[in-house]
């Protein structure tokens, strides 16, 4: 729940997210969000920080256990978007898509949505901009709840939209 309680809390303060932001549909049953960033970076500099360096742009109070906690993307089919504190451990995505610099999709329900048996696919797709990088973020998710998913969506999407600007941030520091 702390991953809704921080969304709520970003709508609130009206932070706002990456150049592109979009809920691209929304129902009862499910909905489809995507952000986009353009980056001054190369492909290969941007897959490697999604991959590699996820645990120094994740947002920390967008994980379970916080500053303790270690995130890492294992890229391969199989692969986990892990989380580890010790012996606290949550599997956040499997990763079931990889094309190199290009695409690296995943699937699984994204913070409270696991614990509510929702399933989704998170794609990341890199599409080269002269010498920068559009980065692409889409989350769908849907299955059975007797809860309203239509109401989630703007929410996932602003926190997703904190998440890519971590990743745009630590990619113009680390230049």
């Amino acid at each position: 729940m702390r991953y809704v309680a921080v969304g709520i809390a970003l709508m609130a303060s009206g932070l706002g997210g990456p150049a592109q932001a979009a809920v691209k549909d929304a129902t009862p049953t499910g909905f489809t969000v995507e952000n986009q960033v353009l980056v001054q970076a190369t492909p290969a500099q941007v897959w490697q920080a999604m991959t590699a360096q996820i645990d120094r742009w994740w947002p920390k109070d967008h994980t379970w256990w916080g500053a303790a906690s270690t995130l890492t993307i294992d890229p391969r089919a199989g692969g986990c978007f892990c989380e580890i504190a010790g012996q606290q451990q949550a599997q956040h995505l499997q990763v079931v898509f990889v094309d190199p610099e290009k695409t690296l999709r995943m699937s699984g329900g994204l913070g409270p949505m696991q614990g509510m048996g929702l399933h989704g696919v998170a794609e990341w797709t890199l599409q080269p901009e002269g010498a920068a990088t559009r980065v692409s973020w889409r989350y769908r998710a849907g299955g059975y709840t007797p809860d309203d998913l239509s109401k989630f969506a703007p929410i996932v999407d602003r926190v997703q939209a904190q998440q890519l600007a971590g990743l745009a941030s630590w990619l113009q520091q680390s230049r």
